[in-house]
């Protein structure tokens, strides 16, 4: 063992030096290092981030316009622009050299300042009338920076995120993977639309106004290049790599050759069929929507040929995956059998579905593989086991949802919600393709050429890949997004994964697997499944003594309305009014015992919390002493043996 006089010779000071120079040359060389012991490994970089920013073929500068000197006395922005800075920093590190990053402080009247605003960086007032900050980022690919006295952005391949907002942190590193793989591949996928819901904006027919388009097609613009389809179409265009059919209501069957023909040439689908499609009622006079005869959608032909069974009159109702409504006055919120927001445990482990925490549906059918089909069929989203298939006459204009409670006697099965179909398929037309339409009235207008159709096939050229949802209701916005305005933008702030998913398939149909790692990685809200549990006993308990209630009321009005029949004209009779104390005593009662129960529930939570925030808080860390102390006491035992 060294002791102190050789520690302190030249040799050994020598050989301290080089240890503390290689030390330092070892941690230079590790930016930093850490445990991410988080569930969902919030802080760690996703291996889909890591291959798009490694397999880069052509260098990548990203310009994080961060005005420093602005946001000084402002602690949180300066703690949030570090966390994105260091993010950046991971992903550059992991590039191997083909990304670069470059931390711009515009200030004002600076040089900066005309860059940032060039490249499409916004300006945010920190305060009214304050310093105006930016907090942006821009990715640029520099084999097309523009040449020296040219403006930024001039003839360059860039794009840009206006503003870092800091309540989307947990988003971050999929909007900077995304950004890095928009500028690596200018060139957007061809998406083809066709859909019979107003999904990509429509007319109020109250006040005869434009209508917003949903939420999910702002989020397919930003990533791919979206071409409405007729629905009287013929002939697909060769040049779309995916098609997004949605609620495939009442198409002729040319239309329906042309989807099927476009399947066998290698076209990719995402295809949303439902057999009660809410967002197809129409608003009526008094500002309730009035269901459709017909809101069902189906593609029973395809469906067959591709190997999938699907009933457009039958609807899942889950009682473990119920989402709890308000109904009309109700003090407090029901279990909706019919509107199903599936957990963890109902996605399966496929690429499309990794990271979700939460997808809501409506009035949703169910899917599954036809006896005899020859094509893989893989459930991606499934109800749970405590669930079964109800008349889809049910659901229409259903406005007491505890009907369905009456009704409910589970199956003991999962039912499929959304599935992966692939492998080779068969054309639903035999035949050829279907006579031509019946030619319309003549005019004095030129008859259109006839479309001119490819070669009939009758089998896929290659391996088809499908994904179909059993429901479109889950594509609008009051089951996953809340929309606010923010310096004259929609920007959504998600409360479940429907949109997540739709991406994820979509990117995933198309051949960018990469980013479908990333999304998601954050949480939205993490059920607590012992509260939940709390709320659902808490609920029956609830349920029952407003049944109690129910009925001791109705027995009450028909004793009053016998009473009243036999003393017409007269004023309440002794009886009557006995009648009437005892009902609201008994009401009284039932009100106070429905308080208790609520106490209780909220006592219960209450108890739960605060045991989970001492083990949080300080269990643990009296644990880590614990063990710090119990080591340390072994090593001085070993020592002294």
């Amino acid at each position: 063992m060294m002791n102190s006089k050789t520690l302190f010779s030249a040799t050994g000071l020598v050989l301290t030096g080089l240890f503390l120079i290689v030390s330092v040359a070892v941690i230079s060389m590790i930016p930093r290092m850490r445990i991410d012991l988080t569930e969902d490994k919030l802080y760690t970089l996703a291996q889909g981030t890591r291959n798009i920013v490694s397999d880069l073929e052509r260098p990548v500068e990203l310009l994080f316009f961060y005005s420093e000197e602005a946001t000084a006395n402002v602690p949180q922005l300066r703690g949030y622009g570090i966390r994105v800075q260091e993010l950046l920093e991971e992903m550059v590190i992991a590039s191997a050299g083909q990304l670069s990053l470059r931390v711009i402080d515009p200030v004002p009247f600076s040089e900066e300042e005309d860059e940032a605003v060039a490249y499409g960086v916004q300006r945010v007032p920190l305060s009214q009338g304050g310093d105006q900050v930016f907090f942006g980022l821009v990715a640029l690919d520099t084999t097309t920076l523009p040449a020296e006295g040219e403006e930024a952005g001039a003839a360059s391949v860039f794009k840009t995120i206006g503003l870092i907002r800091p309540d989307q942190e947990e988003f971050l590193e999929y909007e900077f993977s995304k950004l890095i793989t928009q500028v690596a591949n200018p060139e957007p996928p061809v998406l083809g639309f066709l859909s019979r819901l107003p999904i990509d904006g429509g007319v109020n027919t109250q006040t005869m106004q434009p209508t917003s388009p949903w939420m999910i097609m702002d989020s397919i613009r930003q990533l791919y290049d979206v071409r409405r389809v007729n629905p009287e179409v013929e002939v697909i265009d060769a040049d779309i790599d995916i098609l997004l059919l949605v609620h495939p209501q009442n198409l002729s069957e040319q239309t329906l050759y042309a989807v099927d023909q476009f399947v066998l040439r290698g076209g990719k689908a995402l295809v949303f069929v439902d057999p009660n499609a809410d967002t197809q009622a129409q608003p009526g006079p008094d500002g309730v929507p009035v269901a459709r005869e017909n809101q069902a959608s189906d593609l029973a032909a395809m469906f067959a040929a591709w190997g999938v069974d699907y009933d457009p009159e039958r609807v899942v109702a889950d009682r473990q995956f119920a989402l709890m409504v308000n109904v009309g006055d109700a003090t407090r919120p029901v279990q909706h059998y019919g509107m199903v927001g599936v957990q963890r445990e109902g996605f399966a482990n496929d690429i499309i579905s990794n990271g979700l925490q939460v997808m809501n549906f409506s009035s949703v059918g169910a899917l599954s593989k036809s006896e005899g089909a020859t094509t893989n069929f893989e459930p991606l989203v499934q109800s749970s086991a405590d669930s079964m298939l109800m008349e889809g006459g049910f659901f229409k204009a259903l406005t007491d949802p505890t009907i369905l409670l009456d009704e409910f006697a589970p199956t003991d099965m999962r039912y499929t919600i959304a599935a992966r179909v692939s492998g080779s398929v068969r054309t639903a037309f035999p035949d050829g393709p279907p006579p031509a339409a019946p030619e319309q009235e003549a005019s004095d207008e030129p008859a259109a050429a006839p479309v001119q159709l490819p070669a009939h096939l009758s089998e896929s050229t290659g391996t088809a890949n499908m994904v179909i949802v059993a429901d479109t209701d889950m594509l609008g916005d009051r089951l996953w997004v809340q929309i606010q305005s923010f310096l004259g933008q929609r920007i959504p702030q998600p409360f479940a994964s429907n949109g997540d998913f739709i991406m994820n398939a979509l990117d995933n149909l198309a051949g960018n697997s990469e980013l479908v790692t990333i999304r998601s990685r954050g949480r939205y809200a993490r059920p607590f499944l012992a509260v939940i549990e709390l709320q659902r006993d808490a609920d029956d308990r609830l349920r029952q003594e407003e049944t109690e209630l129910l009925a001791n009321l109705r027995q009450t009005e028909q004793q009053i309305t016998a009473l009243n029949a036999s003393r017409e004209g007269s004023g309440p009779s002794p009886e009557q009014q006995a009648e009437i104390d005892r009902f609201y005593d008994q009401q009284l009662e039932t009100r106070r015992r429905l308080r208790e129960v609520q106490l209780t529930l909220n006592r219960e939570i209450e108890s739960l919390g605060a045991t989970l925030k001492f083990i949080n808080t300080a269990l643990v860390p009296i644990l880590l002493v614990l063990l710090v102390l119990v080591m340390g006491y072994l090593r001085r035992r070993r020592r002294v043996v």
